[in-house]
């Protein structure tokens, strides 16, 4: 496994992009659930919000949730982070992190979104990379070795050798 002064962060462009990856394929897949219970009314920003909103709820917060917890879990990537080559590890051992750690990663999202997207946006300025969801649950986002700059792979061939 890659040391620590071996990897390769990924920054917050290529999981910027991993992100709008992830909203499309859910909004694909839960936006005709969504019309299948609720009509298109549902979309339409003068109507009142529907009379049971449990469907409404499992669909856009309880089925998302779910979905990318299991894909961290199985994969270390949602289908996003595997387009751009990245996955999460656990900070301390490279490995997957547990599943604690991957629901408090998810609902550190929602605490760093809160200061206008401050905790997001640390991706940007962060050293290793971590937004404040990473910090809480202590993981990283590292990129695949087949997506690292050539000089860098080049570097750790050379180091194993």
């Amino acid at each position: 496994m890659s040391t620590q002064s071996q990897l390769h962060y990924a920054g917050f462009w290529r999981r910027t992009l991993a992100s709008l990856i992830d909203t499309l394929w859910m909004m694909l897949l839960i936006t005709p659930l969504l019309v299948y219970f609720y009509g298109w009314e549902y979309f339409d920003p003068y109507q009142s919000p529907p009379l049971d909103g449990t469907a409404d709820l499992l669909l856009t917060w309880v089925a998302p949730a779910i979905a990318v917890i299991l894909f961290w879990r199985a994969k270390q990537a949602t289908p996003g982070k595997m387009a751009v080559h990245a996955r999460v590890v656990d900070a301390r051992s490279l490995q997957t992190p547990g599943t604690g750690q991957l629901i408090i990663r998810y609902l550190g999202y929602f605490l760093a979104t809160l200061p206008l997207c401050l905790g997001l946006l640390w991706v940007a300025f962060d050293p290793r990379k971590q937004g404040w969801h990473d910090k809480l649950a202590g993981t990283l986002v590292i990129c695949d070795p087949v997506s690292a700059p050539a000089a860098e792979r080049r570097h750790a061939a050379e180091g194993q050798a």
